[in-house]
């Protein structure tokens, strides 16, 4: 009945929710629609949103747009989780990383993976973490971010031949975003996700908040207390909430 049940949930369309215009997909499974989509031959491009990236989107056409066209876009960030709650909508947050580490756990033997992004030496300890959590499907390859033109077409080239199935791309908002935007035709059945500094944490050059800070929705503290030059950027939290709040479409 379990399996059954979490099937029918696989198999269930994410319902529209609207924020500032743009929209927030609710799902009870993530990971589980976005694998039956891709088995269905059907590619995704799931966008992590956070009150940052909302403000982002509200000064940048090219992003909004991004947004708006995404397959799924996913509630990351306290911000998003607290405007829903504002309005009486329960809404859970689901954090980019946890979505990745998700897809990556339940990927099968015959699909792979391939990550992209990050600082040299980074995104190849993020793999080796990820090969000793010893997960089923194949990681095909690796490439930092830090790309002569050159070795960005060699790069384009790899993911031409490979088709990965899962992509997840780490090189911030809004690199990751347009990047992906220009490329995902490339490998148009493959999931492809915008995971920012994930490869960071895997890799061990940084960590995630404890638990309670992130079960109190107060992670992008932590992350402040670990990168202060982050304080100019988290101005957009209270630009974000009076905006939310105030937006008329």
């Amino acid at each position: 009945m379990v399996l059954a049940n979490h099937t029918k949930h696989e198999r269930q369309p994410p319902k529209v929710l609207r924020m500032m215009g743009l929209p927030v997909h609710l799902h009870a499974d993530y990971g589980g629609w976005l694998l039956h989509q891709y088995r269905q031959g059907q590619g995704s491009h799931v966008v992590t949103l956070n009150a940052e990236m909302a403000m982002q989107a509200d000064q940048n056409p090219e992003l909004r747009q991004i947004i708006l066209a995404a397959d799924l876009v996913i509630p990351d960030g306290a911000g998003v989780v607290l405007y829903f709650r504002t309005q009486n909508r329960r809404v859970s947050r689901m954090p980019g990383i946890e979505l990745a580490a998700d897809l990556l756990t339940r990927l099968s033997a015959s699909e792979t993976a391939f990550f992209y992004g990050g600082a040299p030496g980074v995104v190849d300890q993020a793999a080796i973490y990820w090969q000793r959590q010893g997960m089923a499907a194949t990681l095909v390859g690796t490439q930092h971010g830090f790309l002569s033109a050159p070795d960005q077409a060699q790069l384009l080239e790899r993911l031409v031949t490979l088709q990965p199935s899962l992509i997840l791309v780490g090189l911030g908002v809004p690199r990751q975003e347009l990047w992906i935007r220009d490329h995902r035709h490339l490998c148009p059945n493959s999931i492809w996700v915008g995971v920012g500094g994930s490869f960071d944490i895997w890799a061990g050059v940084k960590t995630r908040a404890p638990q309670w800070m992130c079960r109190y929705q107060l992670e992008w503290l932590y992350r402040l207390y670990q990168e202060p030059w982050r304080w100019r950027r988290m101005l957009a939290l209270p630009q974000f909430v009076w905006r939310s709040l105030t937006y008329k479409p």
